[in-house]
């Protein structure tokens, strides 16, 4: 779908469109923070335990922010659709990243040249830091609410 198409879409739909800004929102702020954090983690890790370590950082930073960004990925493919749809879709989709992490880091597991405390680490700093910034970007996102009267 081309972006003139997602833009016709999400005129056409509002739920389409709330959507889409919080996952530009979401995704501006994650590709100005969580980069910095795996490099923080990276040369950390690299002064601590060598190659290893570097290794192990750059491989758990490259699975989170890859993570991360299907997460916001989703978001944006599941946009126009009926919101019980995007909820299957965003379960689905937690999910799959979950096997598809615990099969890497399973793979991974033997494999001596690469540091696991580092690689551990590495992620769970960049899957706190991406969640922590995406919070904070659908927090200031202004997105329209329905606050039924209290009766």
């Amino acid at each position: 779908m081309s972006e003139t198409e997602k833009t016709v879409e999400a005129e056409e739909n509002p739920h389409a469109k709330v959507v889409l800004q919080a996952a530009n929102a979401m995704m501006k702020a994650s590709l100005k923070l969580v980069p910095p954090a795996v490099l923080i983690c990276i040369v950390v890790f690299t002064i601590l335990n060598g190659l290893p370590g570097l290794l192990g950082s750059v491989i758990g930073g490259v699975l989170a922010i890859v993570s991360a960004i299907a997460t916001l990925g989703l978001m944006r493919f599941s946009a126009g659709m009926d919101p019980m749809f995007v909820m299957v879709i965003a379960l689905g989709g937690y999910v799959l990243k979950i096997v598809v992490l615990f099969a890497a880091l399973t793979l991974l597991r033997g494999v001596s040249s690469i540091h696991p405390m580092a690689l551990g680490v590495t992620m769970i700093v960049a899957i706190l830091v991406a969640a922590a910034v995406e919070f904070a970007a659908f927090r200031k996102t202004k997105i329209p609410t329905i606050i039924p009267a209290s009766r």
